[in-house]
C-alpha cells in the first residue's frame, strides 16, 4: 500500500528586512516545527531602513535567549553596550532629571506595594527621595555595570538589563543566524500584490525579477510603506498626532567618548528632545520634534549643540506620524513593525513591539490544517491593542507631566485633553499612590512609579494598610535600605571595563 504524501508545509512569506523582517524569520525559524512551515523572506538591498542606533528594553535579553543567542557574540557583532535605564534631562522643569531603571523600588513590606510606604514616610519628612531607593539608579549613577545576582534575596537581584547596538549591524547578525536554519532569502522588490478571487486574500507577489512568490500567510514588514496591510489590504490607520505631536527626528552618530554610560539619556528641547545612546564604536545622537514648533533648520542647530563630540556626518531627516492600524492582521496579512504602528523612541518601545508581535504571531500561527481562522486574528488583534494604547498612554505622561511653561510644545501637552485611560491612572496615583501594575504589556508599576514621581505627580495618601509599621521603624527600614543600595553600587565595576573583560567589539572599517 503506497503511504499518503506528506502534506506541504504551511508557508509563511516575510515582505521586508531589517529589523522587523529579521528578528520575526528568526523566531520563526527557530521555533515552529521545521517540518510544517516554510519560511521564506523578500527583501532589496536597494532599499534602505529607518534603523539607527537602537535602545531597547529588558525583553530583548527574553528573546535572544529563547532562541539560544550567544549574548557576548551577539553583543560584539553588533558593537553593543549594556543598558540598565533610561535618563530624563529637564522634562520636568530645566535642569532637572531622573531615571527611569529597569528595576525595583524598594521592597514591599507588611503585604505593601513600597510607594505606599515611601508616601507615608515622605509626607512624614522621614524619607528621602523615592529614587533613592532603587539599585539600578544607583548603578546609573555611578557608570557600573555588574550581571544580576541569581540569589533573589540579594539586593544586587533586583534589576534587569536592556542593550544598546546598532539596529543595521543587529538585522545582519539575524540574518547569518537565521539563514542556515532554514530561512529562505529572495532578493528583489514587490512590484504587484495578486489577491485570491473568492476569499480576498493575497495569493503571491510579483517580484521585479518576474518571479512569482505565492504563500498561506504574509507577514508585511515593509515599514511606514505597509505594502500588504496598510495598501492591499487598506486598513485604516489611527492618527495619534493629537496626542504625541513630534513627526519629525534627526539622527547623527558621533565618536564614542568616555565614559561609556549604561543608559539611555533623553533631554526635553524647546520642541521636543534628543538623545544618546552610546554603542562601544559610536555614540548615536537625534532630536525628536514636532514641525508645528519648530522648523528643520533650527532643530538641526539644536542637535548639533547638543553633541560631545564632533559628527560623523550630516543629521539624517526622518518624518514619521504617531499611531498604529486599526488592526494588525487582514485576511492572510500580518503587520509587524512599522507597517503596523510608529510611536516615537521615548521609552525604547519598537524593538519590543516587534519582539510582542512576533512572539503572539507564534502563539497564534496558523496551521495547514486550521487554515485562517479568523478567531485567530481577532485574538492577535485583541493583543496588537493593548501593546500600543497602554504604550502610548506611558508615553504621553512624559508629555503632560511637566512644568516647562512657556514654551509653546510644552505648554500645547500640558493642557491637551488626554486619552481617558491615562487620565484614570494620573487621578488614582494622586489620589492613593496606586499605580498600573498590568499583568499583560508594557509597562511595570516600577516605570509607572518613576515618570510619575520623577516628573512631580505625588500621591496626596496612600493604602492604609501601611500604618500597620510604627513610622519610626518604617524610618529605619529606609535608611537601612538606602545604605545597602549604595554600599552595594559603589562595589560594582564600571561598565566600560566590564565590556572591554566581557564582549569587546572588533574595530569597523570607516564606511566608504
Amino acid at each position: 500500500m503506497t503511504p499518503a504524501p506528506e502534506p506541504e508545509p504551511f508557508k509563511v512569506v516575510i515582505v521586508g528586512g531589517g529589523t522587523a523582517g529579521w528578528m520575526a524569520a528568526s523566531a520563526l525559524v527557530k521555533l515552529l516545527p521545521a517540518q510544517d512551515y516554510a519560511i521564506t523572506l523578500i527583501e532589496s538591498d536597494e532599499i534602505g531602513t529607518v534603523g539607527v542606533g537602537e535602545a531597547t528594553l529588558p525583553h530583548i535579553k527574553v528573546f535572544n535567549d529563547t532562541l539560544g543567542i550567544d549574548e557576548a557574540q551577539f553583543m560584539r557583532e553588533t558593537q553593543a553596550a549594556f543598558k540598565i535605564g533610561i535618563e530624563f534631562v529637564g522634562w520636568d522643569q530645566p535642569g532637572e532629571r531622573y531615571v527611569h531603571p529597569f528595576g525595583t523600588f524598594g521592597e514591599p513590606w507588611a503585604g505593601v506595594d513600597f510607594q505606599h510606604h515611601w508616601a507615608r514616610a515622605r509626607a512624614a519628612g522621614r524619607a528621602s527621595e523615592l529614587h533613592d531607593y532603587s539599585f539600578a539608579i544607583a548603578a546609573c549613577r555611578n557608570n557600573a555595570f555588574e550581571f544580576p545576582n541569581e540569589d533573589p534575596k540579594s539586593i544586587r537581584a533586583t534589576f534587569a538589563y536592556a542593550y544598546h547596538f546598532d539596529a543595521a549591524l543587529y538585522a545582519q547578525f539575524l540574518r547569518r543566524w537565521a539563514m542556515p536554519l532554514g530561512v529562505t532569502r529572495i532578493e528583489g522588490k514587490v512590484v504587484d500584490v495578486r489577491r485570491d478571487d473568492g476569499t480576498g486574500h493575497v495569493a503571491s507577489l510579483m517580484l521585479a525579477s518576474g518571479a512569482e512568490i505565492a504563500g498561506d500567510l504574509f507577514v508585511d514588514c515593509s515599514g511606514f510603506r505597509s505594502l500588504l496591510v496598510g495598501g492591499t489590504m487598506e486598513v485604516d490607520w489611527q492618527d495619534w498626532s493629537h496626542w504625541l505631536p513630534c513627526d519629525r527626528a534627526l539622527a547623527v552618530p558621533n565618536m564614542r567618548v568616555e565614559p561609556l554610560l549604561p543608559f539611555t539619556r533623553l533631554t526635553a528641547q524647546e520642541a521636543g528632545w534628543t538623545w544618546r545612546i552610546g554603542l562601544q564604536h559610536r555614540t548615536g545622537n537625534g532630536y525628536v520634534f514636532s514641525s508645528r514648533f519648530t522648523d528643520e533648520e533650527r532643530a538641526r542647530d539644536v542637535l548639533l549643540a547638543a553633541l560631545d563630540a564632533p559628527p560623523l556626518g550630516e543629521p539624517r531627516l526622518l518624518r514619521f506620524q504617531a499611531g498604529r492600524r486599526a488592526a494588525a492582521w487582514a485576511g492572510n496579512c500580518v503587520a509587524v513593525g512599522l507597517a503596523s504602528g510608529f510611536l516615537e523612541p521615548l521609552e525604547s518601545t519598537s524593538i519590543f513591539l516587534i519582539q510582542a508581535a512576533v512572539m503572539d504571531l507564534i502563539g497564534l500561527m496558523p496551521t495547514r490544517r486550521s487554515g485562517i481562522d479568523p478567531r485567530l486574528a481577532a485574538e492577535y488583534n485583541r493583543l496588537f491593542e493593548v501593546h500600543y494604547d497602554r504604550t502610548r498612554d506611558f508615553l504621553v505622561l512624559h508629555y503632560t507631566a511637566n512644568r516647562r511653561h512657556g514654551q509653546p510644545l510644552w505648554d500645547h501637552v500640558r493642557n491637551m485633553q488626554l486619552p481617558e485611560s491615562l487620565a484614570h491612572k494620573i487621578a488614582l496615583f494622586r489620589a492613593s499612590a496606586a499605580a498600573p501594575d498590568y499583568r499583560y504589556g508594557l509597562f511595570s508599576r516600577d516605570s509607572w512609579l518613576s515618570v510619575l514621581v520623577g516628573q512631580g505627580v505625588l500621591p496626596a495618601a496612600w493604602n492604609p494598610l501601611a500604618e500597620a509599621i510604627p513610622l519610626d521603624d518604617l524610618a529605619a527600614r529606609l535608611a537601612d535600605l538606602k545604605y545597602r543600595i549604595e554600599v552595594n553600587a559603589a562595589d560594582m565595576t564600571g561598565h566600560g571595563d566590564f565590556i572591554r573583560s566581557y564582549c569587546p567589539a572588533p574595530a569597523l572599517e570607516p564606511a566608504a
